[in-house]
């Protein structure tokens, strides 16, 4: 799997930090997603998807393998 984030359609919600936290962080001035690990291992695949669907803007992309 492959984690691609839209910055910019990022509404800053943490939805996915709170999901997959090993993956997503937040910016501390503006709360918008920093993607920590493009390439998850496999046991946090679960939690990313989860974060990619409740995403609100739908700025997470997976790319699965």
């Amino acid at each position: 799997m492959k984690v691609e984030v839209d910055v910019p359609k990022c509404v800053a919600s943490g939805q996915c930090v709170l999901l997959a936290p090993e993956v997503f962080d937040q910016r501390d001035d503006d709360g918008m997603v920093v993607l920590l690990d493009e390439t998850p291992a496999p046991e946090l695949h679960d939690g990313v998807r989860e974060s990619a669907l409740v995403c609100p803007a739908a700025a997470i992309r997976l790319v699965e393998s």
